[in-house]
């Protein structure tokens, strides 16, 4: 048992080093952990992973699919609505029906609910994976917007038709009719049930005297409990994660009133979303010696014939669908038409950019070994193993050559937006404005008796004039923008050298260190400000 999980803390030291290495040549690093997996699974001597498959989708599930839910933009995942739901349910059902009936059509022995079950895994794409590779590619708004929500809401409808097909192929009935009433029954009492959990949250963030540690604790609980509550009356507890976390971030102005319990929490579920993405391709590294080997009567090279025709037809149908889903409507609806075309060149991102990942991955390895009858599930390992072709196809030949083809077409922005940096600025103006006006109107007889007022006036006054130059120097051509560039190098160079002398004043230990930590939070503070507008 030490020896076991002292490989897999090596296994995971390995992944990150990788990941690092990814960083380094500007690669998305799910790409590398997908490669990593795959070269996990060639070491001498690694141990063999019976894993409970109910407690693989427990652990992971929940906590992906709450963090997908609470960085989503509830404006902005209403504003494009449309193309969401037609990508989430829609591509959804569309590409498991035709999964389900090309695979049990041309591989032997798959019957059409494992053909089901196997597009009800591989059929959502993976938000981490898209937003990785694009991040920094100046993709425009709308795209990353439809992506992200789409990865939320079909990983909740894919994982429903992983259930009813799991169901079918485990009791050997299946009635579409009844699978069709019983979808929107569960999936509604599981959006109830999970609205009606964040509330309880709600409730408990907002008005009992948590502390930043409680708080993060709450949340990485917060899935847990929306999850297994729908399950217990079967309902949907992937609806409950997705509608629970939906609300909660909606709702995370008035529950995280403090910088110090929102910084707290960021780092939690970084890392916790980061070390689960990487556990998850190690453990199938573990496990696909055995599942090579209990591949039976089908070889290895059939294997990933399967997986690489099964990829060439999820590709194929994203882009049959993509196109039409954004140009149909607006020959329909005179609103639809009220906003820019995307033209050929959006949709063009959107269809390549289907890549599939941790979730899938998840979801194959939560397959149970045996029947309700106590005998061996047909085709878990063929499906495991097709899952991870597909992800591997997809991540690595569609992750790789996104950026090019990014670059290749010239993608614009489509929408009349502010530039981020705008943006910024003008949000800074109107909290020193509002900031000042409190001031005025509250403390003006305070101003010439107490200092620190006066001084923090005088502050957001100069602040207000900087902001306002920054802000004229934005809207001017490219040539002034150098002053900007010219600013933001000073600051930095000023923050290196407050940095260094943190450093020293830790040397003297004249102040305590848990001031100058407090100093070198603001300066990390500062920085990311700079990180931010840059970008």
């Amino acid at each position: 048992m030490h020896h076991n999980l002292l490989l897999i803390l090596g296994l995971l030291l390995v992944v990150m080093l990788l990941v690092l290495l990814a960083r380094r040549l500007k690669i998305a690093y799910p790409i590398f952990l997908v490669i990593a997996g795959l070269g996990i699974s060639f070491i001498p001597g690694a141990p063999e992973l019976h894993l409970n498959p109910d407690l693989i989708f427990l652990v992971f599930l929940p906590p992906l699919l709450y963090e997908a839910a609470w960085y989503t933009s509830w404006n902005d995942f209403w504003k494009w609505k449309r193309p969401i739901a037609l990508l989430a349910f829609g591509l959804v059902f569309f590409t498991s029906t035709i999964v389900a009936y090309a695979t049990s059509a041309f591989i032997p022995g798959f019957s059409l609910a494992l053909g089901f079950l196997l597009g009800g895994i591989i059929s959502p794409p993976d938000a981490v994976a898209a937003a990785t590779v694009l991040k920094g590619m100046g993709v425009p708004k709308r795209l990353m917007t439809i992506l992200e929500g789409e990865s939320l809401v079909n990983d909740a409808s894919s994982l429903i038709v992983f259930k009813f097909a799991l169901a079918a192929v485990l009791t050997s009935t299946f009635s579409i009719q009844e699978a069709t009433g019983q979808f929107f029954l569960v999936a509604g009492m599981g959006i109830v049930i999970g609205l009606a959990g964040a509330h309880v949250m709600y409730v408990v963030h907002r008005f009992l005297p948590t502390t930043p540690a409680i708080d993060a604790a709450l949340t990485v609980m917060t899935p847990y409990l929306l999850f297994l509550a729908a399950e217990q009356f079967h309902f949907s507890g992937v609806m409950a994660v997705v509608s629970g976390g939906l609300f909660m971030s909606y709702r995370s102005h008035e529950i995280f009133q403090t910088g110090s319990t929102r910084m707290n929490m960021l780092g939690v579920w970084t890392t916790l979303i980061f070390v689960m993405n990487a556990l998850v391709f190690v453990l199938i590294g573990l496990e696909l010696p055995e599942i090579v080997a209990g591949l039976g009567t089908y070889s290895v090279a059939d294997g990933i014939k399967y997986g690489v025709i099964v990829s060439a037809i999820t590709i194929a149908l994203r882009f049959l669908w993509v196109y039409p889903a954004a140009h149909v409507p607006r020959w329909l609806s005179a609103k639809a038409r009220q906003d820019p075309s995307p033209g050929w060149k959006g949709p063009l991102i959107i269809s390549w950019a289907g890549m599939r990942g941790v979730v899938s991955l998840a979801t194959a390895l939560s397959i149970p070994m045996l029947m309700d009858d106590g005998s061996t599930f047909p085709q878990r390992n063929l499906i495991i193993f097709i899952t991870f072709v597909v992800i591997f196809i997809t991540l690595v030949v569609q992750g790789l050559t996104l950026p090019f083809i990014i670059r290749l077409i010239r993608l614009k922005e489509i929408d009349s937006i502010l530039p981020e940096q705008e943006q910024q600025a003008g949000i800074r103006l109107r909290l020193d404005h509002a900031a000042l006006k409190l001031i005025n109107e509250r403390y003006s007889g305070e101003i010439e008796k107490n200092k620190l007022i006066d001084l923090y006036k005088s502050d957001l006054e100069n602040e207000i004039i900087s902001t306002g130059e920054h802000l004229r120097s934005l809207e001017r051509d490219e040539k002034e923008h150098a002053e900007t560039d010219q600013y933001w190098s000073m600051l930095l160079q000023v923050y290196a050298i407050q940095r260094k002398e943190l450093f020293q004043l830790r040397k003297e230990k004249f102040f305590s260190d848990e001031e100058i930590r407090k100093a070198e939070l603001q300066l990390d503070l500062n920085e990311l400000k700079i990180a931010s507008g840059e970008h």
